[in-house]
């Protein structure tokens, strides 16, 4: 059945593999800055960060799905596709987990370190920038790896809105084929191949990070 609805799988491995990459890469940017802001100095900008961490973590990625393909419409007229809603969805969701692992990474370094840079004539912004953040980036890499694992599973969720990922294509075959088993075990061997081969180049690429760090 696989090599018969192959395109259909592809076709399902792609929209996967980019959604999960998308919710990374803008969760990877917007995480980082939500980690900031609530290490802000000012109150009531770290209250601004704690509720968008502490809402998204919550509630449901459903829910957060159908309010912004549904609920922008209906509100304010604005129009995503579905594949920008689910790429909208998972960054954002994404952000908030990742924004905590970000804040972690951080408060981990050693204080010292920010003192000694900026005892070299470089502003709090810069021993952030240089300092800091690639210290603590490099400390939370395995994290980031293991949300993108996580992604690559709940990107399956677009599938109610449309988005012809794994599950959608799998659906539509088992209509086809009126097999309401085979299409789902393929997929499932597709996830586990997917997230299998990952964490292992991530455990590769943790390896070679730790060798460096003993140099």
């Amino acid at each position: 059945m696989f090599w018969d609805y192959r395109d259909y799988f592809f076709t399902g491995v792609q929209y996967t593999l980019l959604l999960a990459a998308i919710g990374v890469i803008c969760g990877f940017i917007l995480g980082l800055v939500v980690a900031l802001v609530r290490m802000s100095p000012l109150k009531i900008v770290r209250f601004i960060g704690h509720a968008w961490v502490e809402f998204l973590r919550g509630t449901p990625m459903m829910v957060q799905l159908l309010i912004i393909h549904y609920g922008f419409s209906q509100l304010f007229g604005v129009n995503f596709t579905p594949i920008q809603s689910g790429a909208i969805t998972l960054s954002i969701n994404s952000s908030a987990y990742l924004a905590e692992i970000f804040r972690a990474g951080i408060q981990g370094v050693d204080r010292g370190q920010g003192e000694a840079a900026r005892s070299l004539g470089m502003s709090q912004g810069m021993s952030l920038r240089f300092i800091i953040i690639p210290q603590a980036i490099k400390s939370v890499l395995p994290a980031i790896g293991n949300e993108f694992i996580t992604i690559i599973k709940e990107s399956s969720i677009v599938s109610i809105i449309g988005v012809t990922e794994l599950i959608f294509q799998s659906g539509s075959v088992v209509g086809i084929t009126y097999n309401g088993m085979t299409p789902y075990l393929i997929v499932a061997v597709i996830y586990f191949i997917l997230t299998f081969t990952l964490s292992r180049v991530l455990g590769v690429f943790e390896r070679k990070l730790k060798a460096s760090d003993n140099r």
